[in-house]
Protein backbone atom coordinates (compact mmCIF):
# COMPACT_ATOMS: atom_id res chain seq x y z
CA UNK A 1 0.00 0.00 0.00
CA UNK A 2 2.92 2.40 1.00
CA UNK A 3 3.75 1.99 -3.01
CA UNK A 4 0.76 2.98 -4.18
CA UNK A 5 0.61 6.03 -1.84
CA UNK A 6 3.45 7.11 -3.04
CA UNK A 7 2.86 6.86 -6.93
CA UNK A 8 -0.49 8.16 -6.50
CA UNK A 9 0.90 11.27 -4.14
CA UNK A 10 3.27 11.93 -7.11
CA UNK A 11 0.68 11.87 -9.75
CA UNK A 12 -1.29 13.76 -7.88
CA UNK A 13 0.32 16.60 -7.46
CA UNK A 14 1.65 16.91 -11.16
CA UNK A 15 -2.18 16.98 -12.09
CA UNK A 16 -3.17 19.71 -9.53
CA UNK A 17 -0.44 21.72 -10.17
CA UNK A 18 -1.16 21.42 -14.17
CA UNK A 19 -4.44 22.55 -13.48
CA UNK A 20 -3.05 25.37 -10.94
CA UNK A 21 -1.43 26.91 -13.75
CA UNK A 22 -3.81 26.34 -16.12
CA UNK A 23 -6.82 27.69 -14.21
CA UNK A 24 -4.52 31.05 -13.08
CA UNK A 25 -2.46 31.75 -16.48
CA UNK A 26 -5.06 31.09 -19.12
CA UNK A 27 -8.23 32.58 -20.54
CA UNK A 28 -11.06 29.95 -20.38
CA UNK A 29 -11.00 29.01 -24.67
CA UNK A 30 -7.23 30.09 -24.94
CA UNK A 31 -5.05 27.57 -26.59
CA UNK A 32 -1.06 27.28 -26.81
CA UNK A 33 0.78 25.32 -29.61
CA UNK A 34 3.21 23.27 -27.98
CA UNK A 35 4.28 21.12 -30.83
CA UNK A 36 3.42 22.24 -34.45
CA UNK A 37 -0.37 21.81 -34.54
CA UNK A 38 -0.13 17.79 -32.96
CA UNK A 39 -0.03 19.52 -29.28
CA UNK A 40 -2.14 22.32 -27.77
CA UNK A 41 -2.30 23.49 -24.47
CA UNK A 42 -6.36 24.19 -24.60
CA UNK A 43 -8.16 25.46 -21.13
CA UNK A 44 -11.42 24.38 -20.84
CA UNK A 45 -13.90 23.02 -18.14
CA UNK A 46 -15.85 20.17 -17.64
CA UNK A 47 -18.42 19.78 -15.95
CA UNK A 48 -18.77 15.95 -16.08
CA UNK A 49 -16.91 13.10 -16.47
CA UNK A 50 -13.70 11.94 -18.50
CA UNK A 51 -12.58 13.67 -21.68
CA UNK A 52 -15.60 16.25 -21.61
CA UNK A 53 -18.80 14.01 -21.12
CA UNK A 54 -21.44 15.30 -18.74
CA UNK A 55 -25.16 14.65 -18.37
CA UNK A 56 -28.02 15.14 -15.55
CA UNK A 57 -27.28 18.75 -15.24
CA UNK A 58 -26.34 19.89 -11.43
CA UNK A 59 -28.07 16.79 -10.00
CA UNK A 60 -25.89 14.67 -12.21
CA UNK A 61 -22.83 16.73 -11.60
CA UNK A 62 -23.29 16.52 -7.49
CA UNK A 63 -24.30 12.41 -8.29
CA UNK A 64 -21.27 11.86 -10.09
CA UNK A 65 -18.75 13.68 -7.75
CA UNK A 66 -20.27 11.45 -4.77
CA UNK A 67 -20.35 8.40 -6.38
CA UNK A 68 -16.05 9.15 -7.48
CA UNK A 69 -15.94 9.83 -3.33
CA UNK A 70 -17.62 6.28 -2.41
CA UNK A 71 -15.73 4.39 -5.46
CA UNK A 72 -12.67 6.22 -4.09
CA UNK A 73 -13.32 4.87 -0.55
CA UNK A 74 -14.09 1.36 -1.43
CA UNK A 75 -10.69 1.54 -3.64
CA UNK A 76 -8.65 2.57 -0.50
CA UNK A 77 -10.55 -0.22 1.98
CA UNK A 78 -9.67 -2.98 -0.93
CA UNK A 79 -5.89 -1.39 -1.22
CA UNK A 80 -5.47 -1.42 2.64
CA UNK A 81 -7.05 -4.78 2.92
CA UNK A 82 -5.88 -7.13 0.20
CA UNK A 83 -2.80 -8.05 1.74
CA UNK A 84 0.39 -8.94 -0.13
CA UNK A 85 -1.02 -10.55 -2.44
CA UNK A 86 -1.66 -7.62 -4.87
CA UNK A 87 0.42 -4.60 -3.23
CA UNK A 88 3.57 -6.10 -3.77
CA UNK A 89 2.87 -6.92 -6.82
CA UNK A 90 4.15 -4.44 -9.22
CA UNK A 91 1.82 -5.39 -11.99
CA UNK A 92 -1.19 -4.84 -9.66
CA UNK A 93 0.49 -1.97 -7.81
CA UNK A 94 1.19 0.68 -10.70
CA UNK A 95 -2.00 0.32 -12.59
CA UNK A 96 -3.98 0.60 -8.92
CA UNK A 97 -1.63 3.45 -8.02
CA UNK A 98 -2.32 5.36 -11.48
CA UNK A 99 -6.50 4.65 -11.44
CA UNK A 100 -6.43 6.13 -7.84
CA UNK A 101 -4.45 9.12 -8.55
CA UNK A 102 -6.58 9.82 -11.31
CA UNK A 103 -10.06 9.32 -9.67
CA UNK A 104 -8.57 11.68 -6.69
CA UNK A 105 -7.01 14.24 -9.06
CA UNK A 106 -10.59 14.77 -10.81
CA UNK A 107 -12.92 14.77 -7.84
CA UNK A 108 -10.76 17.22 -6.36
CA UNK A 109 -11.47 19.45 -8.65
CA UNK A 110 -15.56 18.88 -9.12
CA UNK A 111 -15.38 18.73 -5.09
CA UNK A 112 -13.52 22.48 -4.15
CA UNK A 113 -12.66 23.74 -7.05
CA UNK A 114 -16.67 25.97 -6.95
CA UNK A 115 -15.41 26.54 -3.10
CA UNK A 116 -11.47 27.78 -4.20
CA UNK A 117 -11.94 30.14 -7.22
CA UNK A 118 -13.80 33.01 -7.78
CA UNK A 119 -14.51 32.03 -11.34
CA UNK A 120 -16.07 28.95 -13.21
CA UNK A 121 -18.01 26.57 -15.85
CA UNK A 122 -21.38 27.17 -13.70
CA UNK A 123 -24.93 25.53 -14.56
CA UNK A 124 -27.53 27.58 -15.66
CA UNK A 125 -30.78 26.60 -14.89
CA UNK A 126 -32.98 29.17 -17.32
CA UNK A 127 -31.21 27.74 -20.06
CA UNK A 128 -30.16 24.11 -18.78
CA UNK A 129 -26.92 23.90 -20.09
CA UNK A 130 -23.64 25.12 -18.64
CA UNK A 131 -21.81 28.19 -19.22
CA UNK A 132 -18.88 29.93 -18.76
CA UNK A 133 -17.14 32.83 -17.75
CA UNK A 134 -14.92 35.79 -19.12
CA UNK A 135 -12.52 36.73 -16.57
CA UNK A 136 -8.87 35.42 -16.13
CA UNK A 137 -8.78 33.78 -12.51
CA UNK A 138 -5.65 35.37 -11.24
CA UNK A 139 -5.02 33.40 -7.78
CA UNK A 140 -7.11 31.14 -5.60
CA UNK A 141 -8.42 33.75 -3.36
CA UNK A 142 -11.82 30.89 -1.62
CA UNK A 143 -14.31 33.60 -2.93
CA UNK A 144 -15.85 30.43 -4.20
CA UNK A 145 -18.13 30.55 -7.78
CA UNK A 146 -20.05 27.61 -6.70
CA UNK A 147 -21.02 25.33 -3.79
CA UNK A 148 -19.09 21.99 -2.63
CA UNK A 149 -19.14 18.95 -5.12
CA UNK A 150 -20.37 21.69 -7.88
CA UNK A 151 -16.59 22.73 -9.33
CA UNK A 152 -15.66 22.34 -12.88
CA UNK A 153 -12.58 19.84 -13.67
CA UNK A 154 -9.97 21.62 -15.76
CA UNK A 155 -8.42 20.10 -18.82
CA UNK A 156 -5.69 21.50 -21.23
CA UNK A 157 -4.17 18.62 -22.84
CA UNK A 158 -4.81 18.31 -26.48
CA UNK A 159 -3.26 15.93 -29.23
CA UNK A 160 -5.04 16.85 -33.23
CA UNK A 161 -2.88 14.29 -34.63
CA UNK A 162 -4.78 14.28 -37.59
CA UNK A 163 -7.72 15.32 -39.86
CA UNK A 164 -10.14 12.55 -41.55
CA UNK A 165 -12.86 12.06 -43.80
CA UNK A 166 -15.09 9.15 -43.79
CA UNK A 167 -15.23 7.33 -47.11
CA UNK A 168 -18.84 8.00 -48.61
CA UNK A 169 -19.71 4.45 -48.75
CA UNK A 170 -19.88 4.14 -44.92
CA UNK A 171 -23.34 4.04 -43.49
CA UNK A 172 -24.26 6.75 -41.24
CA UNK A 173 -20.75 8.44 -40.90
CA UNK A 174 -20.23 8.41 -44.58
CA UNK A 175 -18.26 11.54 -45.70
CA UNK A 176 -18.04 13.26 -42.12
CA UNK A 177 -15.09 14.71 -41.25
CA UNK A 178 -13.64 15.05 -37.73
CA UNK A 179 -10.27 15.04 -35.74
CA UNK A 180 -8.17 12.75 -34.04
CA UNK A 181 -7.83 12.64 -31.01
CA UNK A 182 -10.17 15.48 -30.62
CA UNK A 183 -11.26 15.26 -26.69
CA UNK A 184 -9.22 17.89 -24.39
CA UNK A 185 -8.22 16.10 -21.36
CA UNK A 186 -5.98 16.98 -18.34
CA UNK A 187 -3.05 14.63 -16.88
CA UNK A 188 -5.42 12.30 -13.84
CA UNK A 189 -7.58 11.05 -17.26
CA UNK A 190 -4.15 10.20 -18.58
CA UNK A 191 -3.18 8.28 -15.64
CA UNK A 192 -7.08 6.40 -15.30
CA UNK A 193 -6.23 5.81 -19.23
CA UNK A 194 -3.18 4.04 -19.09
CA UNK A 195 -3.69 2.19 -15.42
CA UNK A 196 -6.63 0.91 -17.15
CA UNK A 197 -4.95 0.32 -20.18
CA UNK A 198 -1.72 -1.62 -17.94
CA UNK A 199 -4.55 -3.56 -15.93
CA UNK A 200 -5.67 -5.17 -19.32
CA UNK A 201 -2.89 -5.97 -20.80
CA UNK A 202 -0.91 -7.30 -17.80
CA UNK A 203 -4.69 -8.74 -15.80
CA UNK A 204 -2.81 -12.35 -15.57
CA UNK A 205 0.47 -11.04 -13.67
CA UNK A 206 -1.58 -8.25 -11.94
CA UNK A 207 -4.06 -10.39 -10.41
CA UNK A 208 -1.80 -13.76 -9.99
CA UNK A 209 -4.04 -15.95 -12.36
Amino acid sequence: MKKIAIIAVIVVLIDQISKYYIKTHFELGESVTVFEDWFQLVFVENPGMAYGMHWGGIAGKIGLTVMRWILIGWGIWFLTHAGKKYTSNIYFVIPAALILAGALGNVIDSTFYGLIFDSGTTWNAERESWMGYFNQVSEADFSGYAPIFQGCVVDMLHFPLFDYTWPDWIPSVGGKSGTFFAPVFNVADTAISIGGIFLLLFKNKALGE
